[in-house]
């Protein structure tokens, strides 16, 4: 499974054997905000959604943004990966 940056639909994608898991997000200026992660049912606990947010994040920074986690997993995953946090 790989992690696909759909810049039109300014979302990262990862398939599943049971649909797609995404972390969407909005551009503004140098911020990426994330705005909604989602995981489908028969994936969730099986670490998809964090890896999905990790490579995210981390393409966020490779393309110089700076990161706003409005969506509440997101939040959690900065949290314990303070490396991620803007302030």
């Amino acid at each position: 499974m790989t992690v696909h940056h759909n810049e039109r639909a300014g979302r990262y994608e990862l398939p599943t054997d049971h649909g797609l898991a995404l972390a969407v997000y909005q551009l503004d200026g140098d911020r990426m905000i994330f705005t909604h992660t989602e995981v489908p049912p028969a994936d969730e606990g099986k670490g998809i959604g964090g890896r999905l947010v990790a490579e995210a994040l981390a393409d966020a920074r490779r393309r110089g943004f700076r990161i706003v986690p409005a969506c509440s997993f997101v939040a959690a995953y900065v949290r314990r990966h303070p490396e991620y946090a803007d302030g």
